[in-house]
């Protein structure tokens, strides 16, 4: 395997040694028997290189190509304009259709669906020209800001690089906190770099920047947030800041020219500034906001050498992380080679053998960009700022303090991946969550933002997040205080749960108008103060019913009933007489607080839904399928209505969105839909669907992801899928079984049973299980409970090239 080769382009790795091959024998042949050891395929010793940090960077994907290290707090990655200096071409700040840059922003999110998305905190622009007029006057970029070919530009995990179309070269390369550049400018004409501190993403409301010249050093501050605040009630809900990003930044050399500009004034000579952008949008911002430029000689050494840290604390935090993190004379070739060990250590997490170039790098890919979450908002000292505004200090025991928790996608996936893969990780992330929650007045926000609760989505995900954490395993955290905590929330109404404020998108409640719903038993659309009643009650539902699982294993037995009825409210907003006026009955359909239905229904309308119609969120009751499917008319029926789900009249696949009757590879309430099939008795169909999906809604390149990625969500769904596990519901530790896609895979567990995967058959012409054998033993269920991953072991797998109507279908052994 070469070592760590930079992606071009599409990010495709072109020719590399075949460091996984299966032998055409193994393939051709009949499975060995399962009581033989299986034959393990080569697995390769650098995952990293099979990483395309581009996949998803259009389409709506929403990822970032830039440099970033495994949960770090850095994310060094490039702005894309369009021409409008207060927007970007994509929520994330970088849209692989647009060519043209201002800037390389310090922090990024992966795969925010707002637009624009979070953070993009200070941009630094390589100007090969002298500044000659304010940065922030050039509305249009038409500038400061320059094209450039993606045949000059490269990715890798921890490092990026560009060469301008100005002739401008920048390479990057960070750690967890900190970060080193090279900047190459041609020769005969100026160098300078832009700090353009108040332009963020999303504005800003102050920012600013200090020039030491006789220490070589720029540093500053933005004081910023305000994620999704132009989405709700017009935009103007959560236009707040909550955070203050510090920067420290120093060169190697001296610098020839310096100055500052605010609005539109230029100060050359300047050494500080200061001023804020505001968070308005189009003419209302333009023009506004604060920055500094430092000059170089560029006669006798075109190249300039940075070293920058960052901090949420204080600026001598950031000074401290640069200290801990990058030795002085650190080059950017040994601070990427260092990230890259990292990178492989975390995506060695999962080792596979066997399978195509183009699903290992989708594979893989996938796996890096679920595993940048959380991200790490601590300095090296262990401070971190509290949802309070105040600046805390980890308590003992506790490695980190992660925030940017998209709860209401991330609990459907990459929640249950963090726990499986990283469990002290999903512990320290437990405890961040609980720490914020107690800085918050014991309320729990639903999006968490660095130290901001931006009350983004619906639903109580904090509930079925650490219910996951703890029925995973995962015990470094305060479970019970924890607990306690969720529970107390979910039983004693809020006075911000009265509140419309932030509605709909970013409701204020934790649980919304609570009262009122557990004297209902659902939450009634006209009063509900949520983004839909409907939604609202299955996404309380399934928080509850993981409350009441995580109430059993705690030895909490009346709690563990009490919240397990509740799981079962979902009932009170299944409308057996909800039509689709074509001849088929009963959906999930709001309620007004008198009892009536509200009407008119449409299945295909999102009323009383969040981002999804009736059609997609009937299926949204993973803890109770099979009570589902009773309200339908047996296992038999609900099956058929899965068929269409994701079939067209005609018999064709409906699998990538666009139809509001049908499954939506983009957006979360559906994701789990494919493999509701194992519990209906015919999980042949789990397997042809989700092969179906992974084989023509994810793959390589820009557009290799099917929507948002939802700081994970997709690629984590892609990641189970892809190694034929699914997690069952929320709060369980049961996995669904599906027809894995490499012949061979280890999950490895330091300190557990490692769990094994083999199916020397797996490739495109294999999808369907035909046997299957759990240590040495014959399995005939589609699911396993909790002691796959309490005790590991070996899946060792019997594929075929055609649906077996007989494995796994017995109503006894049908996941319940």
């Amino acid at each position: 395997m070469p070592a760590s080769p930079h992606l071009f382009g599409t990010g495709r790795f072109g020719a590399r040694a075949a460091a996984l091959t299966v032998s055409a024998a193994l393939i051709a042949a009949a499975p060995a028997p399962f009581t033989a050891a299986p034959a393990a395929a080569a697995t390769t010793a650098h995952p990293s290189t099979y990483v395309d940090p581009f996949i998803g960077s259009t389409n709506g994907g929403n990822t970032f190509p830039g440099a970033t290290a495994p949960h770090s707090m850095i994310a060094w990655s490039p702005t894309s304009t369009k021409g409008d200096q207060t927007d970007t071409a994509a929520a994330g700040g970088y849209s692989y259709d647009t060519t043209r840059t201002r800037g390389l922003s310090l922090t990024h999110v992966n795969g925010a669906g707002c637009h624009p998305g979070a953070a993009g905190d200070v941009p630094i622009m390589p100007f090969a020209g002298d500044v000659t007029s304010s940065p922030s006057a050039d509305t249009k970029d038409a500038v400061y800001a320059s094209d450039f070919s993606h045949a000059n530009e490269r990715a890798t995990p921890g490092r990026y690089s560009v060469t301008l179309d100005s002739g401008v070269g920048a390479d990057l390369a960070v750690t967890e906190r900190a970060g080193v550049g090279d900047f190459t400018f041609p020769s005969g004409k100026p160098a300078s770099l832009l700090f353009r501190v108040s332009n963020s993403l999303n504005g800003s409301e102050d920012a600013r920047i200090d020039i030491d010249e006789k220490r070589h050093k720029v540093t500053g501050s933005v004081l910023t947030g305000a994620f999704c605040g132009r989405r709700a009630n017009g935009g103007t809900n959560n236009r707040k800041s909550y955070y203050r990003l510090y920067f420290t930044a120093s060169f190697d050399r001296a610098f020839s020219t310096r100055g500052t500009w605010k609005d539109g004034t230029l100060s050359p000579g300047s050494t500080s500034g200061s001023g804020g952008e505001g968070y308005a949008t189009g003419a209302d911002r333009a023009g506004r906001g604060s920055g500094g430029w430092v000059g170089f000689d560029p006669s006798a050494d075109n190249d300039v050498h940075m070293r920058l840290g960052i901090s949420y604390v204080s600026l001598d935090g950031a000074e401290a992380n640069l200290r801990e993190e990058i030795e002085p004379r650190a080059s950017v070739d040994a601070v990427a080679a260092a990230t890259a060990r990292s990178w492989d250590k975390e995506l060695g997490s999962v080792r596979t053998g066997g399978g195509s170039e183009d699903r290992r790098t989708t594979f893989y890919t996938a796996m890096y960009h679920a595993l940048m979450q959380p991200g790490v908002v601590n300095d090296t000292d262990g401070r971190y700022p509290g949802m309070d505004g105040k600046p805390h200090r980890l308590a003992k025991g506790q490695r980190a303090q992660y925030s940017n928790f998209s709860g209401w996608d991330q609990y459907r996936a990459q929640i249950q991946l963090l726990a499986l893969l990283e469990p002290e990780v999903a512990g320290d992330f437990a405890q961040s969550l609980y720490n914020f929650s107690e800085q918050n007045g014991g309320v729990w926000d639903r999006w968490v933002h660095i130290n901001g609760a931006t009350h983004v989505m619906t639903g109580d995900p904090s509930a079925a997040t650490l219910a996951t954490f703890y029925a995973m395993g995962v015990r470094n955290f305060d479970y019970r205080g924890a607990f306690d905590s969720l529970a107390r929330q979910a039983t004693e109404p809020n006075d911000d749960g009265l509140s419309d404020a932030g509605c709909p998108g970013q409701c204020t409640g934790q649980r919304p108008n609570l009262g009122q719903y557990l004297t209902s038993h659902y939450a009634a659309q006209d009063t509900c103060h949520c983004w839909g009643g409907a939604a609202e009650t299955l996404e309380d539902a399934v928080a509850d019913s993981a409350l009441g699982r995580w109430a059993k294993l705690l030895g909490r037995d009346k709690q563990a009933a009490e919240f397990s009825e509740r799981g079962s409210w979902w009932r009170n907003v299944f409308n057996s007489e909800a039509t689709d006026g074509a001849g088929t009955t009963g959906y999930i359909q709001a309620r007004n607080l008198d009892g009536s239905w509200v009407t008119p229904f449409d299945p295909g309308s999102d009323r009383g839904f969040a981002q999804g119609t009736s059609a997609t969120y009937t299926w949204m009751v993973p803890q109770d399928v099979r009570g589902l499917a009773e309200r339908m008319g047996g296992p038999s029926k609900a099956a058929e209505r899965l068929d269409a789900f994701f079939h067209k009249p005609d018999g064709s696949w409906s699998v990538k969105g666009g139809d509001a009757l049908r499954y939506d590879p983009t957006n979360e309430p559906g994701i789990h839909a494919p493999w509701l099939y194992n519990a209906l008795g015919q999980p042949w169909k789990t397997q042809e669907t989700v092969r179906q999906i992974l084989d023509t809604v994810y793959g390589t390149g820009p557009a290799g992801l099917p929507g948002n990625d939802d700081l994970g969500t997709m690629s984590a769904w892609y990641v189970f899928s892809a190694l034929g596990l699914y997690p069952r519901t929320p709060g369980s530790a049961s996995m669904l079984l599906g027809a894995p896609l490499f012949p061979h895979a280890v999950i490895d567990r330091p300190g557990r049973t490692d769990i094994r995967i083999e199916a020397p058959l797996a490739d495109s012409a294999h999808p369907y299980v035909s046997a299957l054998h759990l240590n040495g033993r014959t399995y005939d269920r589609s699911w396993t409970d909790g002691s796959l991953l309490r005790s590991g072991g070996t899946l060792a797998y019997r594929l075929s090239d055609r649906p077996d109507t007989r494995w796994a279908t017995a109503e006894s052994q049908l996941p319940r």
